[in-house]
């Protein structure tokens, strides 16, 4: 199976962080370690300091990766951690919306496993605006279906078997397809929540649909790679990934001698890019507030 090449314009940096999550090789090589340093190795002519240099990096810190369907997850609002960073919203389906489709149809190969948000969280409308809601756009929605629905099955029984179809009716067919698709995801695969107190439905957690996140603010990753992940943006506008942390170490972070330590030893008065592990690292041991394990 070939394995991918460094372009022309890429840094090393740039290209480990697309060969680290590069369908192929995530494939090929599932170990994170492994797999770091085969893209090391397919990055170019490597000096044996510089290479030692990024795996000490790797280790100490994490890595950073591009964002694929292999590795994009939202997290709840419960997993993540404020390191008082100016924060925003992204949203993976206007933004990437290739990406995005390809994250869907990987979604949809393994079954709809959606987190359901829970009361209290910001993103669960309150009674009244849901109430409002349903009254005033749930008629609309379902005057627009029913109008689909009959003019869809007009054309089809319009249309024959064979006969060819102008590229731009193909066009507006297929998009028309997705967006009705995306809907039906999103109604069938969350699952309606009845509240007693004031007997109406509610649909478990509007935004957690697998395509918004929240840049510069890190989430706990159990199941790894790093202790922590965050999304972030490069120079360049893209949203990257970036891993840190050991999931093997406890953060001693309350104790101020630990703590000046850390950032001495690991020179964090220099570290001013947001797209490193080791710029969130420094950023947590900055921090003064408890640590909670």
């Amino acid at each position: 199976m070939p394995l991918p090449n460094k372009g022309e314009k890429e840094t090393k940096q740039e290209f480990i962080s697309r060969c680290m999550s590069d369908e192929k090789v995530v494939k090929e090589f599932p170990d994170n370690k492994q797999r770091y340093a085969v893209c090391i190795r397919q990055s170019g002519k490597t000096s044996a300091m510089e290479e030692a240099d990024l795996v000490y990096n790797y280790e100490t810190y994490g890595y950073v990766e591009e964002i694929s369907e292999h590795n994009f997850y939202i997290p709840e609002e419960s997993e993540y951690e404020d390191f008082g960073e100016a924060t925003e919203e992204w949203d993976c389906a206007k933004e990437k919306p290739g990406l995005w489709e390809n994250i869907r149809k990987k979604k949809e190969r393994e079954g709809k496993k959606y987190k359901p948000a829970k009361r209290g969280d910001p993103d669960r409308p309150d009674p009244e605006a849901w109430k409002q809601a349903q009254s005033e756009e749930g008629s609309m929605a379902k005057g627009q279906l029913k109008k689909i629905a009959m003019q869809a099955s007009q054309l089809y029984s319009m249309l024959g078997e064979d006969d060819e179809m102008e590229a731009w009716v193909q066009d507006k067919l297929s998009k028309a397809e997705h967006f009705v698709e995306a809907v039906y995801d999103y109604l069938m695969f969350s699952e309606p929540e009845k509240e007693e107190e004031e007997g109406i439905y509610k649909l478990k957690s509007s935004e957690y649909q697998g395509r918004k996140v929240t840049l510069n603010k890190p989430f706990r990753t159990p199941k790894g790679p790093k202790k922590f992940s965050v999304y972030v943006k490069n120079q360049k506008g893209n949203v990257v990934k970036v891993n840190f942390g050991s999931p093997d170490m406890d953060i001693k972070r309350d104790d101020p001698a630990r703590r000046k330590s850390f950032r001495a030893r690991h020179k964090c008065d220099t570290a001013k890019d947001k797209t490193t592990p080791r710029y969130w690292s420094c950023r947590q041991w900055r921090a003064s507030s408890p640590v909670e394990d």
